[in-house]
């Protein structure tokens, strides 16, 4: 096991890099950006982005066509513009050609060279490779066909018209990479990266730090024209133990921690979410929507009669006061899910209220069903995991108010993940979090051909009409009224009640008093280029 001295020698690794074996350069502390990643990294190859830390490091490192601005609109990255065709099912790019790769010998004498769109006919085929076997080839399951038309036109036809595919294009795993780098490490790339983004690889001591400098190439430029990023290096340090991670940045050690581990929620923030008192001269509290939704899921095609029964599904929404779960079991760090499965933040989100807390309906629906089947004493088990045993209980106490006694069965995350996608739990905890930035996302997991194992639907929800309105909503390129199937969609589930939706999650980032330009998005993508330390 690191040593907690191995962890924090990266503060110094990162004041003087070591080139060439000999030569030593001196960096600024105010150019170089510290965090800690508790998850730690498992590859810097962008066809493997599939966890939020692997996405974070990759971000830095690549671009793709296009990229997402902080209120989730599809801007340009390397195409600097495109076009759709009337059937919605060809996309044309066209590509700046100012675009250079990271510096590297394998380019040959001019060690870089610039992004063409053959470049991105090979890195999307990659993801398609068996042999690679990225987790990211389901990114172009509505992809018919992509090819390099010119240097700079790249074009992707579609099989099917898929509104949501620009979003999709913005994510990690179609970032571009060079084939003679690539195929040179083969595998091992994931620990020698090239790519096109605002910082280039530097140094990776796997499991104790990774250093990354800026890239002098980058391309793009800060609304004052000057080249970004504005950053010398970013450091990135291992330590598993967020509490650990979150004493380094109290200590000044670290320039920004993110999320809420309970072992520090109470120390830095009071009951209704604003900074601690003696925090507030040092740190800044940044928050806002996360695109992910907590929620309890039933299996409906299972064998518990008590769950099969919409009454008790119902009655269950309606029997505990998410806002004050949010207040004392979050912090207030998230918003009462009271309008179904599309979370705030998507602007598809439906104002229209669910599942208010109301007792006595909620009794009344319990009532109904026992007297109607006889069941007096309904057996419900909630299955979750520890990190969930807090609200897990406070919800097993409100649901006994209304006269329903459910057990709370605690299993490791990766047994309860398992026992979800093959139905051997009939009522669980899960989450979602947006892959892409729309809400067929989310409406995804209750389409009737996406049953788990093979797809999302964990609670095997089947219903005509929603399957109806999710297919029509495929052929709708108006965003507006795709919204308003996504809503009617939406207006089903709560109906059906398949779920209960706890809260729509938000993000908290802390960073010290010097730091600016970081921004926020619902996606909590980090995004350093544009970040200055003073």
């Amino acid at each position: 096991m690191k040593s907690i001295s191995s962890y924090l020698s990266v503060i110094c690794i990162v004041l003087t890099f070591v080139s060439c074996g000999k030569d030593r350069e001196q960096i600024d502390d105010k150019l170089v950006f510290k965090y800690n990643e508790s998850s730690n990294i498992t590859s810097l190859d962008p066809a493997f982005s599939k966890v939020q830390s692997n996405i974070w490091a990759c971000n830095h490192l690549y671009n793709g066509l296009v990229q997402l601005d902080d209120s989730l609109h599809i801007i340009p990255d390397i195409a600097k513009k495109w076009t759709i065709s009337e059937d919605a099912m060809t996309y044309t790019f066209t590509l700046r050609k100012d675009v250079y790769f990271q510096k590297n010998s394998l380019f040959g004498k001019d060690s870089t060279r610039t992004v063409r769109a053959q470049d991105f006919e090979y890195s999307l085929n990659r993801l398609k490779d068996e042999k690679v076997a990225s987790p990211g080839g389901w990114v172009l399951q509505n992809v018919s066909s992509f090819k390099a038309t010119t240097d700079s036109t790249f074009e992707i036809k579609l099989i099917k018209p898929f509104p949501a595919f620009l979003g999709l294009m913005t994510m990690k795993y179609a970032s571009v990479v060079p084939r003679e780098v690539v195929e040179h490490y083969g595998t091992d790339f994931r620990s020698h990266p090239v790519g096109t983004g605002p910082f280039q690889f530097k140094l990776w001591e796997e499991n104790v730090k990774l250093v990354l400098r800026k890239n002098p190439l980058y391309f793009e430029k800060d609304s004052s024209g000057n080249r970004l990023p504005h950053l010398e290096a970013v450091a990135i340090t291992f330590l598993p133990d967020k509490q650990s991670g979150f004493l380094q940045f109290i200590q000044g050690k670290l320039d920004f921690t993110s999320g809420l581990d309970p072992s520090y929620k109470d120390e830095i923030l009071t009951q209704m979410g604003e900074l601690q008192p003696k925090y507030k001269d040092d740190v800044n509290l940044i928050t806002g929507p996360y695109l992910n939704t907590e929620y309890l899921g039933f299996r409906m095609d299972g064998t518990n009669k008590a769950v099969l029964d919409k009454r008790i599904r119902q009655a269950m929404n309606y029997g505990f006061d998410r806002q004050k779960m949010i207040t004392y079991l979050r912090n207030n760090m998230g918003t009462a899910a009271v309008n179904g499965m599309i979370p705030m933040g998507l602007p598809s989100f439906n104002n229209a209220v669910g599942y208010s807390y109301d007792v006595q309906k909620a009794k009344a629906l319990i009532a109904e069903y026992k007297k109607s089947t006889g069941d007096k004493k309904p057996l419900i088990q909630l299955s979750t995991n520890a990190s969930y045993v807090d609200i897990g209980e406070f919800l097993q106490r409100e649901w006994q108010k209304i006269g329903l006694d459910v057990q709370v069965d605690i299993s490791p995350p990766s047994t309860l993940r398992q026992s979800i996608a093959t139905g051997k739990v009939a009522f669980f905890r899960a989450s979602w979090i947006a892959d892409y930035p729309d809400a067929e996302n989310y409406l995804s997991l209750f389409y009737s051909k996406n049953f788990a194992p093979e797809g999302p639907n964990y609670t095997h929800f089947k219903s005509a009409e929603f399957d109806r309105l999710y297919e029509q909503a495929f052929k709708e390129t108006e965003n507006e009224k795709r919204y308003l199937l996504y809503q009617k969609m939406d207006a089903i589930i709560i109906n059906e009640a398949p779920v209960i939706p706890l809260f729509y999650d938000k993000v908290a980032r802390f960073t010290r008093k010097n730091i600016s330009g970081l921004g926020m998005n619902p996606l909590n993508l980090l995004q350093l280029k544009n970040v200055v330390k003073h």
